[in-house]
């Protein structure tokens, strides 16, 4: 045991030694400035508010891992990206996921896919993004989709990025680095959307809500800690939405309304993050845990849907059937033109209007939409 943690120590040792050696050759002049533990960063002038950011997720942060991929889960193509600055990306927008712009307000540049950061170690400087669609927290979700990177694969993807990194570096200890990253976590939509809501899973029979809640939750946990004991500390972690109003669910039933029995069904999930977060600050030293309320966040801005600018709020941007949720955006699709004004972008996703206002309400909201501190207050920590 004590050879593996030697190993381990060396490979985040040696990772986070070529990160401050990155942000020192990154160009401009150099800010050195001392944090509250004594140690002194290096970081070029302008630098963000945290060293990095790490982000694991499926599609409503994926920006491009499942590009190449033999999936039918993709968005590499027009008119997804139609306001993003050079077009379609593997986004599942028109233009920013939530990350990104909690990117932006970090001071961090966009932070670029595993499936392109892997080929250049100076594209990991400030982070990489291992999200991809259809994953979930359980290996077997989004099997329709044929291939996806599940959330441990993306972990063994982060442990393939400190091999690469680490291959030609001796080990320098400069742990507080990456300590004072943040790991963004959304994981479970999928889990309900293409598992348990399936009619070709068996989960549904096999667990009633609460059981599949307390199941990807077991899971989820020791993921999460494996995400510690690689050097983890600072955790962004996002709850599930009201997966009932997306244009999908409401397009499955006849009164254009929300599907109040699929809302119900995900409470239990976030209910149990939630405990999960308390065990997790207390069993795992040094740890700092934030919770995104997904749920409340929809709920109030569809409860003030006009007061923040947006009209349409029951169906897609871009889409077929009823709804524009029945089949989702399809290549050179012709959108909605007033995008700002829809809550949603297609049958599953939100407009980057509606990205950009969750991502702001992350950073620097109240314990109604994050809780226990924000994103801003975790990075100055």
């Amino acid at each position: 045991m004590g050879c593996k943690l030697e190993v381990l120590t060396l490979k985040i040792d040696c990772f986070l030694y070529l990160l401050a050696i990155g942000m020192l050759s990154g160009g401009g002049p150099l800010v050195m400035a001392q944090n509250p533990d004594g140690v002194v960063d290096a970081f070029p002038a302008g630098g963000g508010m945290v060293p990095a950011m790490f982000i694991f997720g499926d599609s409503l942060i994926d920006n491009g891992n499942n590009n190449d991929l033999n999936s039918f889960a993709k968005a590499n193509y027009f008119p997804y990206g139609i306001d993003f600055n050079g077009g379609p990306t593997g986004r599942f927008s028109n233009g920013y996921t939530m990350v990104d712009e909690i990117a932006q307000l970090l001071g961090l540049p966009l932070i670029p896919p595993y499936s392109q950061a892997s080929n250049s170690r100076d594209q990991m400087l400030h982070g990489v993004n291992f999200a991809s669609a259809a994953a979930g927290i359980l290996d077997i979700t989004g099997r329709n989709f044929v291939d996806r990177l599940p959330f441990n694969q993306q972990i063994k993807n982060f442990e393939n990025a400190l091999d690469q990194i680490t291959d030609n570096l001796g080990a320098v200890d400069v742990a507080q680095v990456l300590s004072r990253s943040l790991f963004f976590v959304g994981m479970g939509s999928n889990d309900y959307l293409n598992n348990y809501l399936m009619p070709n899973y068996p989960t549904r029979n096999q667990y009633n809500s609460q059981q599949f809640a307390d199941l990807l939750v077991k899971e989820y946990t020791t993921q999460l800690s494996k995400l510690y004991n690689l050097g983890a500390r600072k955790f962004v972690l996002a709850g599930i939405g009201l997966m009932g109003c997306i244009p999908n669910m409401v397009a499955r039933g006849t009164t254009g309304r929300c599907d109040e029995d699929v809302n119900q069904l995900v409470l239990p999930f976030n209910e149990n993050m939630r405990t999960m977060i308390n065990s997790l600050s207390t069993n795992l030293p040094g740890s700092k845990f934030v919770y995104i309320n997904v749920d409340n966040m929809f709920r109030d801005l569809l409860a003030n849907a006009r007061s923040y600018g947006f009209r349409i709020v029951n169906r897609g941007c871009c889409g077929i059937g009823r709804n524009r949720g029945q089949v989702t955006c399809l290549p050179f699709q012709t959108p909605c033109r007033n995008r700002k004004e829809y809550v949603f972008w297609d049958a599953f996703h939100p407009t980057e209007a509606v990205n950009v206002l969750m991502g702001k309400k992350a950073f620097s909201g109240t314990p109604q939409f994050v809780y226990p501190i924000n994103i801003q207050q975790l990075a100055n920590i």
